[in-house]
């Protein structure tokens, strides 16, 4: 882990601006079950830290709906979309559940792996990259597709999928949703030549 990025959150703190998110979030759980704002608090402390959750702010979380540390690290290690150490810019999150899989998401996953170098779980010697293979994303109907930091990314090939990673790393502009040109989100195939006559 980065000794310097790890001690710039040794004494963290929400911003203001959280802190005034914070206020609107709690308001949604009664008084006597703030300790169920866990997760969207550990998800403000994750996007205030770079996209990861240092101790520092789960012991703050904790201290924020007056339940012990333990209770919140168990949250934040339950779920894969929390990240315990630093990560790169750009977030990989990998489908690799049954609708991707059978779509050839581990065929994918390894063309990921040698263009970027790099395992799952590591990120690229220039901290642009960060893989991560992760349980369903939801978008079964456009598989393969993986999520990079908020964004998904539907019906993949290695063409399209390498393309998207040269545009990330040259800082180029990248089309969010279903990669077929042509497609308007989920519809059906048959659909898209009706769409192109219309």
């Amino acid at each position: 882990m980065n000794l310097t990025e790890k001690s710039k959150f040794e004494n963290f703190k929400f911003s203001k601006e959280n802190s005034f998110l914070i206020d609107n979030i709690l308001k949604k759980y009664p008084a006597n079950q703030l300790g169920s704002a866990v997760m969207p608090l550990l998800d403000l402390a994750m996007r205030q830290c770079n996209g990861w959750i240092p101790e520092a702010a789960m012991k703050e979380v904790g201290r924020l709906i007056n339940i012990p540390f333990i209770k919140v690290y168990e949250v934040a290690t339950f779920y894969s979309m929390f990240n315990l150490k630093p990560i790169g810019k750009y977030f990989i999150q990998f489908c690799t559940t049954t609708p991707c899989w059978l779509n050839g998401s581990d065929d994918l996953l390894e063309a990921c792996k040698k263009y970027l170098k790099i395992k799952c779980g590591e990120t690229t010697e220039d901290g642009l990259f960060t893989l991560k293979e992760v349980e369903c994303l939801g978008a079964c109907v456009n598989a393969p597709m993986v999520q990079i930091n908020d964004d998904y990314f539907e019906d993949l090939n290695k063409t399209n999928l390498i393309k998207l990673l040269n545009d990330l790393k040259n800082e180029n502009k990248v089309k969010i949703g279903t990669q077929i040109i042509g497609r308007r989100g989920a519809e059906p195939f048959k659909n898209m030549e009706k769409n192109k006559n219309a």
